[in-house]
């Protein structure tokens, strides 16, 4: 258009002929031809490229197309559906993945099969509503990667969003990042927004009406807000968390992020959320700290306490000693019969007895699978002492590594100088001392009683108790200032001395 119009001034007022307007910028005289007769360039007709290798396949893709009208919307064909299946059918056909999907986008949207939908944006008043969802992430912890669900609460208004890591997406764990999210943000939210998950919602009703499990009803209004579940399938009812957990993703946990545990990696979210507050969101004319700054004294107030997250059960020991928690077996150091009470986090397992705390495991996301903890076992082994080379505590505890390699070349010494049976009770013993003293102190004696050659129970105890007592706390000073009225003066003993020498001799042999 522009090349026109210099074209046209260049000929009225410049050369004033085609062929000199033609050589000055460059251009063929039918061009100039073209400009003077009209000041709008005449549209070019465009090439219609050969599709050699799409050509033997169109028939057979047509073909599906058409079908896919008459089937329903989840179960047509996509492009790599049609792709896998013309590599099954038409096995010497060469064309690949891309070509296909372009040419099926294309048809796709000439046939009505690929209609845009159009949305609505939302404008959202400060603090009436926060969007919840879960995301996996892959982190490395401790040298090892795992695969993790990532808890996000968006605030809709100031665009704020609080992420916490779990092993597993648990209730505990969903309404444990509630309250992190909620303390994050400094107050509740007066609406939530959730998928229909599975910790909420127990049943899917009609239109948008749900039977929601009794844990989530009483959590909802411990905290005193309302609830919202967006239509099956339809995630963009809450596009801005859905967008949020793929903006973290990629700005906070690429490359793979490095963490010593769980808590470590938390701690790394939680610097990210921070440092998002800094960032201004396209359109908005505040940062999203600012602005949740501002809708912080907009949000309901927190309440007083917490709600109890812990999910209760009331399982008996076994004749393992182990009790069935969930779909798991954890050990527990009480009686075999006994009715016990089990506490579920979202990382760990409590056992309580009588109002007190006898065992506390970390939480096992499997099935069937036995946790145990070798103290638990320490008084059956003293009479069952054959027992302890194959037990299933023992193995785990050296694949946890809880089980130095000293504590083997002891127990050998042992069972060299006593015998099997006497050597393992006499190890056994060994490590009641651990439980009562720390199992640091008790690693460090074990070491010193190898090196000096000691080989003896009631030594080691020794030994034990000196790395438990070893470097001596100064004394603490006692403030006695209100005592000093209760001070005297020293008596004085003039007198009875002047006595004595006055006394008379003879009086004193008497």
């Amino acid at each position: 258009m522009e090349l026109f119009e210099e074209i046209r001034r260049e000929y009225e007022h410049g050369v004033g002929t085609i062929n000199g307007v033609a050589r000055k910028l460059g251009v063929h005289r039918r061009m100039v031809r073209e400009a003077l007769a009209s000041s709008t360039p005449v549209e070019r007709k465009k090439a219609v490229r050969e599709k050699p290798k799409v050509g033997r396949a169109r028939s057979f893709i047509e073909v599906i197309l058409e079908a896919d009208k008459r089937a329903p919307r989840k179960q047509r064909h996509t492009a790599h559906r049609i792709f896998c299946r013309l590599s099954e059918e038409m096995p010497g056909l060469a064309i690949s993945e891309s070509t296909v999907r372009k040419y099926v986008h294309e048809r796709k949207k000439e046939l009505g099969l690929a209609g845009g939908e159009v949305f609505i944006q939302q404008s959202y008043d400060w603090g009436s509503e926060g969007q919840i969802d879960w995301y996996e992430a892959r982190a490395e912890l401790d040298g090892e990667e795992r695969d993790l669900n990532i808890f996000c609460m968006r605030s809709m208004a100031s665009g704020g969003a609080f992420h916490h890591a779990y092993p597993h997406a648990s209730q505990q764990a969903f309404l444990e990042g509630h309250e992190l999210g909620f303390e994050y943000f400094g107050g509740v939210f007066r609406v939530l927004r959730y998928d229909n998950l599975s910790s909420a919602v127990k049943k899917i009703l009609r239109g948008h009406q749900r039977e929601e499990t009794e844990r989530f009803i009483t959590f909802r209004s411990h905290w005193g807000y309302e609830a919202e579940f967006c239509t099956v399938g339809r995630g963009n009812e809450k596009g801005g968390v859905e967008g949020e957990g793929g903006y973290f993703r990629r700005n906070h946990l690429v490359p793979l992020p490095k963490a010593g545990n769980l808590d470590e990696f938390n701690r790394l979210l939680l610097k990210g959320s921070r440092e998002d507050e800094g960032r201004v969101i396209k359109g908005r004319s505040r940062s999203v700290g600012e602005a949740m700054y501002i809708e912080r004294s907009h949000l309901l107030p927190l309440a007083p306490e917490g709600f109890d997250l812990a999910g209760i059960y009331f399982p008996r020991v076994t004749s393992k000693g182990t009790v069935k928690v969930l779909t798991n077996f954890y050990s527990a150091p009480v009686a075999v019969g006994l009715e016990v009470q089990a506490k579920i986090y979202p990382a760990h397992v409590e056992i309580w007895h009588q109002g007190r705390c006898v065992a506390r495991h970390e939480r096992s996301f499997g099935r069937f699978q036995p946790v145990l903890n070798l103290e638990h076992y320490l008084e059956v082994l003293q009479k069952k002492p054959g027992a302890l080379a194959g037990s299933t505590a023992l193995d785990q505890w050296r694949s946890q590594g809880r089980w130095p390699a000293s504590y083997d070349e002891l127990w050998g010494m042992f069972k060299k100088r006593q015998g099997k049976q006497d050597g393992t009770r006499a190890m056994v013993e060994v490590l009641m001392l651990g439980r009562e003293h720390g199992y640091r102190q008790l690693e460090e004696a074990v070491g010193q009683a190898l090196e000096f050659g000691c080989f003896d129970v009631g030594a080691i105890r020794l030994l034990v108790r000196g790395c438990a007592s070893a470097g001596p706390k100064a004394s603490e000073l006692v403030e006695i200032g209100a005592l000093n009225r209760y001070n005297r003066p020293q008596p004085r003993i003039n007198e009875y001395d002047q006595l004595l020498r006055n006394w008379p001799e003879t009086e004193v042999l008497q």
